[in-house]
């Protein structure tokens, strides 16, 4: 059963930076491509970034330049360092999962979910 586990959110100030982790469990982690999608209240979730296995990554228009997607295999856990944040970037940012090593901007392409941590940045 794989599991996800998001934490590192919070409340900062526009132009601050958090680090979001995402500890997996229950899968071959160095086999598969992680995520990182968001959703504001009332609107859809959308990718954010995402790294494959062989540690190619894919960031979203809106958070290029800003945001930086990691992972460490050895400790099964996926990271978002986010930088220069602004207010549009407050929502529930989600970990999620999928095997190979194709990027996809789908939600409904990827197989696991993590719980969501919150990040909210207001001054």
């Amino acid at each position: 059963q794989v599991q996800l586990e998001e934490s590192g959110g919070g409340m900062v100030q526009p132009g601050g930076s958090l680090r979001l982790s995402c500890a997996a469990s229950g899968l071959t982690f160095s086999s598969y491509t992680l995520a990182w999608f968001r959703q504001a209240q009332g609107k859809e979730r959308e990718f954010v970034a995402a790294v494959t296995s062989s540690g190619r990554s894919a960031t979203s228009d809106s958070a290029q330049g800003r945001f930086t997607v990691s992972r460490d295999n050895a400790k099964t856990t996926v990271y978002l360092q986010m930088n220069s944040l602004k207010p549009e970037d407050t929502a529930q940012y989600y970990c999620a999962s999928k095997g190979g090593s194709f990027i996809s901007v789908r939600a409904g392409s990827y197989d696991d979910w993590g719980q969501g941590t919150q990040v909210t940045v207001s001054s």
